[in-house]
């Protein structure tokens, strides 16, 4: 019985649980380059600079910090759980009807609380997760508008969706420098529950 929450965090390559370097940022897709240069056509990978640039990376490795300390702190309330359980199987037959009927209920209700708080937790880290991710976002936006500008683009595009062709008009790289510029770390704490108080869970 292991109520995991870690799946939520370093999965996400957004926040760069799959790092992918500056040159990569720009070489992935131009493996298949063809023709001419679209003048005016840029191209852009956010996943790739939320994984490269330094705040990215930061913000990964303290969500990781975050999610294992919350793992941590499941398993530690599982653990009497577990002991609690293989006490009821060894000691089930010896009992009456009555009595296994009132350490099951009582066992399941402990459950039943249990994965109610690894949900609350695992929403929380979620909800951390988001909001960190929008922050970069906003650090991240005047830096591509300013690269946007400097290279006289009229049209932006997702790398992601192009197929092939010309890719010399990837931002990327040139925005993750940017980012790396402006700011290289950020600090956050654990979402509080969603209850409709401010209280504010400490990592």
């Amino acid at each position: 019985m292991r109520f995991d929450i870690t799946l939520l965090m370093v999965a996400s390559v957004i926040l760069g649980s799959t790092s992918v370097s500056p040159a990569h940022a720009q070489s992935s897709a131009s493996q298949s380059s063809s023709g001419p240069a679209v003048a005016g056509v840029c191209l852009l990978s956010r996943e790739a600079i939320f994984a490269n640039a330094k705040i990215g990376k930061a913000a990964s490795a303290r969500l990781k910090q975050i999610s294992d300390q919350a793992q941590a702190e499941l398993d530690g309330e599982r653990k009497p759980i577990d002991a609690d359980v293989q006490a009821f199987r060894s000691q089930a037959a010896s009992l009456s009807p009555d009595q296994r009927q009132t350490h099951e209920q009582a066992l399941s209700q402990r459950v039943q609380t249990m994965q109610a708080h690894a949900a609350t937790v695992t929403k929380q880290v979620e909800a951390t997760r988001v909001k960190i991710l929008a922050r970069i976002a906003q650090e991240a936006q005047p830096v591509i508008n300013s690269v946007y500008q400097s290279k006289g683009c009229g049209l932006l595009l997702d790398r992601n969706v192009v197929l092939g062709g010309n890719m010399s008009n990837d931002l990327t790289a040139a925005v993750v420098q940017g980012v790396d510029a402006k700011v290289t770390t950020i600090s956050f704490d654990l979402e509080a529950p969603l209850t409709g108080n401010n209280t504010r869970s400490s990592p």
